[in-house]
């Protein structure tokens, strides 16, 4: 297995993407993946329900993806799909089976050599650093690298003029992070040392974030922490899940700046009035000089996702618990 080592090597596997695209007739896209790596794809979910007028799209866990066989998935279709390290199986047996029903199958991971990436027509690679860290190169990262794919495609089949502007925004990414960092690194620690103890901590977004808060839930509090929680759509946040709010249940909610922020805002004055324990992060704080003023509602998502990783990291270190820490995955058979 072997890691990427330069952002040259990335651009050049995004060309030859480009130039399938411009090969192909694309009618519908399938994101697929499973657990953090799907969690990744709802911004880009969101983009095409916003953006596209020809090309439709919907997002499956990898399994669920083969067993329920969607009629749609033919030639017609991009099928993108992402695993970190390329080894999660569900996912190469996607990508397999994307590719017998005669789909466009594109991988994205943090390696250039993987099961996945021999089951798949192509694969992009992108930059990756552990919770708390700096990349140097953000305008590669995951979410970077989904953007540019469906931006991509936007610009190839329908003439949308979006790629470019985010091309620019990409480059003004690092400086972005670096002023996010300054503004919560203090926040982040504090929150740590307040809420090591915690039992379980509940997370809320909607539109382009809620892929960020279920991250964060299944990912950095269930999995990494072992701290009990749950992803709410602030949607359906008045639909049952608000019963459960008194002033010892904590709360996650990130605000952003797309188009659902009012659903966001809706459940935000809901917990100032019935709850106590809210961290509440709004993308309308942040300095985002150098982001397109039409991206900035698809940018929040990737600055959001940046804080709650500096919060997970303090709170790995308050509770003296590894991110890295596992008794299940990897160690026993499932």
């Amino acid at each position: 297995m072997t890691y990427l080592g330069a952002s040259a090597k990335t651009l050049d596997q995004l060309e030859q993407v480009f130039d399938a695209f411009r090969k192909r007739d694309i009618r519908r896209v399938f994101f697929v993946a499973c657990g953090g790596s799907s969690a990744l794809m709802y911004p880009s979910k969101y983009v095409l329900d916003r953006e596209a007028r020809t090309i439709t799209s919907d997002l499956y866990s990898s399994n669920e993806f083969i067993h329920r066989n969607p009629a749609t998935l033919g030639p017609d279709s991009l099928v993108i799909l992402c695993s970190h390290k390329g080894m999660t199986p569900e996912t190469t047996e996607a990508a397999r089976f994307a590719k017998s029903k005669g789909a466009l199958t594109v991988s994205l991971m943090f390696v250039d050599t993987s099961p996945l990436a021999e089951a798949s027509d192509y694969i992009v690679n992108y930059s990756w650093v552990p919770a708390g860290g700096d990349d140097p190169h953000p305008e590669i990262m995951n979410y970077a690298i989904f953007y540019r794919i469906i931006f991509g495609l936007l610009e190839i089949k329908e003439g949308n003029p979006k790629y470019r502007k985010l091309l620019d925004s990409l480059g003004h990414m690092k400086a972005v992070l670096d002023r996010a960092r300054a503004q919560y690194a203090d926040q982040a620690r504090a929150y740590a040392r307040e809420n090591k103890d915690e039992k379980w901590i509940y997370t809320m977004a909607s539109g382009a974030n809620y892929g960020v808060a279920y991250s964060f839930a299944i990912c950095m509090l269930m999995e990494m922490q072992w701290i009990h929680s749950h992803a709410i759509h602030a949607g359906e946040f008045f639909h049952g899940p608000f019963e459960i709010v008194d002033e010892s249940v904590p709360f996650i909610l990130l605000l952003g700046l797309d188009e659902t922020r009012p659903l966001e805002e809706r459940a935000l004055a809901f917990l100032k009035t019935y709850g106590k324990k809210l961290l509440a992060l709004d993308a309308k704080t942040l300095d985002l000089t150098g982001i397109d003023p039409d991206l900035r509602g698809y940018i929040a998502p990737i600055v959001l996702n940046f804080i709650l990783r500096l919060f997970a990291a303090e709170l790995a270190e308050a509770r003296n618990h590894p991110l890295t820490t596992r008794r299940y995955m990897f160690k026993v058979p499932y």
